[in-house]
């Protein structure tokens, strides 16, 4: 069934410019990943008549390989499944493909395809807008490959389920969510999904709405970008989430990854304590591959602080240069002040000048100067090959005495406070931002090169007497490499009767 569906899908891509799939936040899904999706599903033998949602169906991939998997298990003698697909383009494929299935399942299939916005479709349901008591159709089985796509924070989708959005949100989101109320409950969900929800304030209600109602279960990661939808030349950090819809968690979960191949042949197991990988006020989902890994979140979690906790907090740059192209300076002159650059963090200092172009800014505008006072700096951006994602660097105000402000462009991040951090604090933090324990954490916390303030100030730390004991001996070593750093906080980690 599942090569047929597949040879029609191709032929289908081959035809269809990506730029129209793209309206549709259309990717297909390859014949092995969605052969691995519907291999998630544990099937309750008690239950001969199944019934399965597939929304953004596409070509009915998804339900294809979940349909010829069920034509294993003989208890099952009946299979409802409902297609939500409103691209014209691909009904006639999609109606083509269940009708191959239909025609070859040994189990009686009842197909209806709804040619309408899974989203809208079910506003009134999902808002309990309706005079009569609500009667939402439940499934046994979600599997889903949704659209990705961003849309207006007031497009009818983000209005009708504004519990979960927070500005401008994609709809892969609302889907997932859409996915978990159509459930019924103890049923399960398998959805392939980006991985960007997984932290940040910006999914933090969807985080909150999915971990609340449901458990996750399994979390299968792809280490290859290309691998997930092969025939699409698509670099996308995607994910495997399998939901129970429950609110009693599991003490473990399983977290599966593969390597460079697409065949599912060389997959890594682990099971870890569920309060590992979901933690935190702020419900983020630690993606640990290996015992590393674990370690490294069982470690930084003991701390009981984070920045904003003991007064401290990563901001943002202010400075936009592009938009401020007219205050830009080459050189210093008469009330012009510096601007830092990433360029400027070399080796753990924070060098100026450098001779760049434009690192000078001469502006009244108050919202892009800053006090010239202690700070780390961070650079917020770093490449997917970089040995390090957090790069960061001292900057001391008495090494530059002539200014009393300064600005920073916004591809970096400083770490202020509400009063001037002292020398061995900021030299305490870089200990802490420059040592392998916290790059390895923010790697698990956030899959993508971008250092997020956000994330970063919710991330556990030291007591602010310990990041400055920290700070004081690593001034005494002089020695700003990662090792220096790795010492002096694994010193505080195995004694956490004085860390905690």
């Amino acid at each position: 069934m599942i090569d047929l569906v597949m040879k029609a899908t191709n032929d289908y891509i081959a035809q269809m410019p990506k730029i129209q799939r793209k309206k549709y936040g259309q990717f297909f899904t390859s014949k092995n990943t969605a052969t691995y999706m519907a291999g998630l599903f544990t099937l309750d033998n008690s239950k001969p008549d199944i019934s399965i949602l597939d929304a953004g169906a596409g070509s009915g991939i998804l339900s294809v390989a979940l349909i010829q998997r069920l034509q294993e298990y003989s208890w099952i003698k009946k299979i409802r499944i409902v297609c939500y697909e409103n691209d014209p383009n691909i009904i006639d494929l999609l109606r083509q493909n269940l009708d191959i299935v239909r025609n070859r399942s040994i189990i009686p299939l009842d197909i209806e395809i709804r040619e309408e916005n899974y989203i809208l479709a079910q506003t009134a349901d999902y808002n309990n807008m309706l005079d009569a008591e609500p009667n939402p159709e439940k499934y046994d089985l979600v599997i889903g490959n949704p659209p990705y796509k961003k849309i207006g924070k007031s497009t009818p989708e983000a209005l009708s389920m504004s519990d979960v959005c927070y500005g401008a949100p994609n709809l892969y989101f609302l889907f997932a969510s859409m996915g978990l109320f159509n459930l019924k409950d103890n049923a399960e969900m398998v959805y392939i999904i980006p991985r960007s929800w997984t932290s940040g304030a910006y999914f933090r209600q969807f985080r909150e709405k999915l971990l609340g109602e449901g458990a996750l279960e399994h979390i299968h990661l792809f280490e290859s970008r290309d691998k997930v939808f092969s025939e699409e030349s698509v670099l996308q950090e995607t994910m495997i989430i399998k939901v129970k819809k429950t609110c009693i968690k599991p003490e473990t979960i399983t977290i599966t990854s593969t390597d460079d191949s697409d065949d599912f042949t060389n997959i890594r197991t682990m099971i870890v304590p569920y309060t590992i990988v979901v933690s935190g006020p702020e419900s983020y989902v630690y993606l640990v591959t290996n015992e590393k890994e674990a370690y490294t979140l069982n470690c930084v979690n003991r701390f009981q602080n984070t920045l904003p906790s003991i007064g401290l907090r990563m901001k943002t740059g202010l400075t936009v240069d592009f938009r401020n192209w007219e205050a830009l300076r080459d050189c210093g002159e008469d009330d012009a002040v510096p601007l830092f650059y990433a360029q400027h963090i070399q080796e753990g200092k924070v060098l100026f000048p450098i001779g760049k172009e434009h690192e000078y800014i001469k502006t009244s505008q108050p919202g892009l100067l800053q006090r010239n006072t202690n700070y780390l700096f961070v650079k917020r951006f770093t490449s997917k090959e970089e040995h390090r994602r957090l790069q960061c660097g001292v900057y001391l105000a008495e090494q530059y005495p002539g200014y009393s402000v300064i600005s920073t462009q916004n591809k970096i991040n400083f770490i202020t406070g509400l009063k001037e951090l002292s020398e061995r604090l900021v030299y305490g933090l870089y200990v802490l931002f420059n040592s392998t324990i916290y790059d390895c954490y923010y790697r698990i916390l956030n899959g993508s090169t971008q250092v997020n303030s956000t994330e970063i100030n919710s991330m556990p730390v030291p007591s602010l007497s310990i990041i400055e004991a920290m700070g004081e001996e690593l001034i005494k070593t002089n020695d700003m490499s990662e090792k220096a750093c790795d010492i002096i906080l694994r010193s505080y980690i195995y004694g956490q009767d004085r860390a905690s």
